[in-house]
């Protein structure tokens, strides 16, 4: 198990009380790791994902927070920046909230850990949204080496494709030992609707497609299906994920680049039929209009780069995934609906 090759690790992850971040430290803490060191400000996460486990050290507050960088120690062997401002509503809402929090947070973070010495690996969690082309075609698997669009759909692109240069920077001229993974569509236990704090729109609550159609079929409401349902995604199961970044800090090769996804391409109305099944729901799908700004209607990423040179391949299908997200969504459902009614205020305005 790659977990193994963490044994007496000090770990450092940004972000790390959001849903993958704290699927990571679950997943770390298996093994015989010395420590995990978590930053976090909860803008868009829940301490209560975080295990009760000795092993963690909680630092509240950003890791742009000068005071937060000010008082890290070259003591960590490896790092896992996963810290950003979710996601692409939210950012076109707020484009300076999104880099404050997403691209000027890696930028001071890549310049405080490039002093450092002993890590032997920083992985940077990118988007392969940034590199997939803008279709509604036919789309062809998004490989690593694809040309990056200087027509981005949103701020959150952006920040996530800055952040690799910027990652690039630190690596080519100051020597920082740092892979960039790219991720699909993460679903799966842990995340939570709603989590953090108000960030502007309602995607604050309504997040991701995997958990709000959950959500809404457990409910026996009608999924809402943007663009006609005639869109496409990548979904890879949390787990998958943790595994990735694992094999990507203990495998990888300093300066390149990953995906991180299952290599499958899987249609919004297919998944939207499929968890309407899982959960018995009757009252089926609405459809409705495009969504304005988003030109990337179909996309999926290619693995075979990080199957070849980090031994990665997806174990959850996605009958299993969903499966498994659903029964956690069921048993967790106190959870989701009280930070969905923490934002009950905010929803009141926008509806005025």
């Amino acid at each position: 198990m790659i977990e193994d090759k963490l044994l007496g690790s000090r770990i450092l992850i940004t972000g790390g009380a959001g849903f993958v971040g704290s699927n990571l430290v679950k997943k770390i803490l298996l093994s015989k790791c010395f420590s995990i060191t978590v930053i976090d400000n909860f803008l868009s996460s829940e301490k209560e994902n975080l295990p009760n486990d000795t092993r963690i050290k909680l630092i509240e507050g950003s890791c742009a927070d000068d005071q937060i960088l000010e008082n890290l120690g070259d003591e960590f062997d490896h790092v896992f920046h996963l810290a950003t401002f979710h996601g692409n509503q939210n950012s076109i809402f707020d484009p300076i909230a999104d880099h404050e929090n997403n691209l000027l947070t890696s930028l001071k973070f890549f310049k405080k850990i490039s002093d450092f010495k002993k890590v032997k690996m920083t992985v940077y969690s990118s988007a392969g949204c940034t590199t997939a082309a803008k279709t509604y075609d036919t789309p062809e698997p998004t490989k690593e080496s694809d040309v990056v669009s200087l027509y981005m759909d949103s701020p959150y692109q952006i920040s996530k494709i800055a952040g690799e240069l910027y990652a690039n920077y630190f690596f080519l001229n100051k020597g920082l030992k740092i892979v960039k993974a790219r991720f699909q569509n993460v679903y799966g236990p842990g995340e939570i609707l709603g989590a953090g704090k108000w960030r502007g729109t309602i995607s604050t609550i309504w997040r991701n497609v995997v958990p709000v159609f959950i959500y809404r079929a457990l409910k026996k409401k009608p999924l809402l299906l943007e663009n006609s349902g005639n869109s496409s995604r990548d979904f890879i199961f949390v787990d998958d994920i943790a595994e990735g970044l694992l094999k990507a800090a203990i495998l990888g090769k300093s300066g390149e680049v990953y995906n991180l996804a299952s290599g499958v391409e899987t249609g919004i109305f297919e998944l939207a039929q499929e968890i309407n099944r899982l959960c018995d729901n009757q009252n089926n799908i609405d459809l409705l209009p495009r969504r304005n700004w988003d030109r990337s209607g179909r996309r999926f990423g290619d693995i075979e780069k990080s199957s070849r040179d980090l031994n990665f391949h997806p174990k959850v299908s996605l009958a299993e995934g969903l499966e498994k997200t659903i029964s956690w969504t069921r048993e967790n459902m106190r959870i989701i609906e009280s930070c969905i009614k923490k934002h009950d205020k905010q929803i009141s305005v926008l509806s005025n």
